[in-house]
């Protein structure tokens, strides 16, 4: 392990651990790699494996990624590459009802958005559950050749009532002690087609006493008259989860499986599969280990796939990239950084429990990444017409453009300048101006003066109403020789500085103000349905105005509007003539107290 590798190791987390001590062992050193993935004899004739280490990411292809999927996505790649080794990307798809190729390919893309590649040396280690297919079969017709799995006709409900409770041993099936040639015969039926979904399942034969329920002769496939993504109608069988996952480990050389703490019960059978598979020669040593670790939960989220389709199925949001979603697609729309979420995923470490943390925890990282980052701009959001009475006066000209100009970044010199001009009316912030003040509020009222920023300073003179009485624009008067940068410009003394866009030239924009979906930190709290939760004011659509240094901007880029907070090009909607910006969050977190 290299120095650096050394120094990043943060304490607690027991995956590195793991991985230390394995390394230290030299456990698997000296296990050859086909090029591929494969069975023990391909993987035999190849050479020592260049990785020292192999894991793998596995996501079903069944809907979106999501910001708890990321945590996985980070630990697996992020260890793979502090440690010498090659992180696969794998497609667990044994669920064709449930898998598309739109899932796939959205997968691969979030997963690329977050700075992970898979392609190491040359080779592609981006590989498909579907792919070992063959395999699968093959390794449950020697399973029940060596008397090792059985076909149960038992209905759905015969098997879930004999299966027993963590009180009550199972029972064994009728159709437990048949012969190996009589299973081989009826697997074979199953696989040709003879029977409909629901006939007959293949388990292997285990335990049906153990106190573990997994071990209770696990289902290994079951009927699927159902058309495959990946391998079309080939098959009407498909293999289960729990026993194509560790196949898929062992075929892939992996040597950490590191999975979420739902799956530690499932450990005893990972192993015995694999061993099993080990003495009838389909695989070698050494196997795969499966680890544990507690999966990251964030405060008013809910990552449910199944429950998030149903929010895009009923238009509660507008597509699986809502930026309310938590989506990975979402959060990239809202203007979440690769590097925010990461840095989330590193602080948060590796721990043997899950774990609850508030949602600002990200928008800190957020905020650490695009401090440095983020150029900065002035925009209205709630605009107001601020009119300068004695512009003539002041600068001789009504027509006079008075050119102002603001660091683009203030302590990054390197980016520049931004430059916009000051004019007899500009937009202000409607909040800005109160006829009556409240206590401790130093911004535009009737006699008191503020700093318009990169500006000049102002006089409040009153303000004119429509005929309801509402504020239709603020009156003010320039203090002459107060503009920034000059000498004169601290010669009168301000409490409040606001910013403003000139009326002239400022470029018109929809904003997007998003809050939390869920009004609540757990949106099916006490058994709710979640859309009882849903927070009415998640989005608000304002019509507002920037200032003309944002004239061209790109898609997907980042700035600090001044005071409201950081924002994002929208990647979907976005055009420079009709520019529309998300505000990804706020300077700071304005929901706890």
């Amino acid at each position: 392990m290299t120095a650096s590798a050394k120094d990043e190791i943060k304490p607690g987390n027991f995956l590195r651990a793991i991985i230390e001590r394995d390394l230290d062992a030299g456990t698997y050193d000296h296990r050859p790699w086909g090029g591929s993935p494969g069975d023990a004899a391909h993987q035999a004739a190849g050479a020592p494996d260049p990785a020292r280490i192999r894991t793998r990411f596995p996501p079903e292809p069944n809907g979106y990624l999501h910001v708890g999927h990321a945590k996985s996505i980070c630990l697996n790649f992020g260890l793979a590459q502090d440690y010498g080794g090659i992180c696969h990307l794998r497609f667990d798809d044994t669920n064709p009802e449930k898998e598309e190729q739109e899932y796939v390919d959205a997968i691969v893309e979030m997963v690329h958005w977050l700075g992970y590649d898979w392609n190491t040396g040359g080779a592609s280690h981006l590989y498909y559950a579907s792919d070992y297919f063959d395999f699968m079969y093959r390794a449950a017709e020697a399973l029940v050749n060596a008397g090792l799995a059985y076909v149960d006709e038992q209905s759905a409900d015969e098997m879930r009532l004999h299966r027993g409770d963590f009180q009550t041993p199972g029972t064994d099936s009728p159709f437990r002690n048949r012969t190996p040639a009589e299973n081989l015969a009826r697997l074979r039926e199953m696989r040709d087609g003879l029977h409909p979904d629901g006939a007959m399942v293949l388990r292997a034969k285990i335990d049906m006493a153990s106190p573990n329920i997994n071990l209770r002769d696990p289902t290994i496939y079951r009927i699927k008259h159902a058309h495959h993504h990946n391998t079309g109608d080939r098959w009407c069988i498909y293999p289960m989860y729990a026993y194509a996952h560790p196949i898929e480990d062992a075929l892939e050389r992996i040597t950490h499986s590191f999975c979420t703490l739902e799956f530690e019960d499932q450990r005893p059978w990972y192993d015995w599969l694999l061993e099993r598979l080990v003495e009838l020669g389909m695989l070698s040593h050494p196997l795969p280990k499966q680890y544990e670790f507690g999966r990251l939960n964030l405060t008013s989220v809910m990552t449910s796939k199944r429950k998030l389709k149903s929010m895009v199925d009923e238009g509660i949001v507008q597509g699986w990239d809502d930026p309310r979603m938590p989506t990975l697609a979402g959060m990239r729309r809202r203007g979440y950084t690769p590097e925010s979420i990461r840095k989330m995923a590193a602080d948060t470490g590796a721990s043997k429990t899950n774990i609850w943390i508030d949602y600002s925890v990200l928008d800190i990282a957020l905020r650490d990444d695009l401090e440095g980052k983020a150029p900065r701009a002035m925009a209205v959001l709630e605009p107001l017409p601020l009119k300068l009475t004695n512009w003539t006066e002041v600068f001789g000209s009504e027509a006079h453009r008075e050119p102002c100009h603001a660091p683009a970044h203030p302590q990054r010199p390197e980016l520049g300048q931004r430059r916009f001009e000051l004019g007899p009316e500009v937009w202000i912030e409607r909040e800005d101006f109160e006829e009556v003040p409240p206590k401790g509020f130093f911004r535009l009222y009737p006699g008191n003066k503020v700093r318009l920023k990169y500006g000049v300073v102002v006089e409040c003179t009153g303000c004119e109403k429509n005929a309801a009485g509402e504020v239709t624009a603020v009156l003010a008067r320039v203090i002459p020789d107060t503009k920034s940068g000059t000498p004169g410009a601290d010669a009168v003394k301000v409490k409040g500085t606001i910013t403003w866009v000139a009326r002239h030239d400022a470029l018109a924009a929809e904003v997007r103000l998003f809050e939390r979906l869920f009004a609540t930190d757990q949106p099916e709290e006490g058994g709710r349905d979640f859309r009882d939760n849903l927070n009415p004011h998640s989005k608000r659509v304002l019509q507002g105005w920037v200032e003309p240094t944002l004239a061209g901007a790109p898609a997907a880029a980042h700035w600090q509007f001044e005071r409201h907070g950081y924002f994002v090009s929208d990647r979907v909607d976005h055009r420079p003539e009709q520019p529309v910006f998300n505000r990804v969050t706020a300077l700071k977190d304005s929901t706890r107290k």
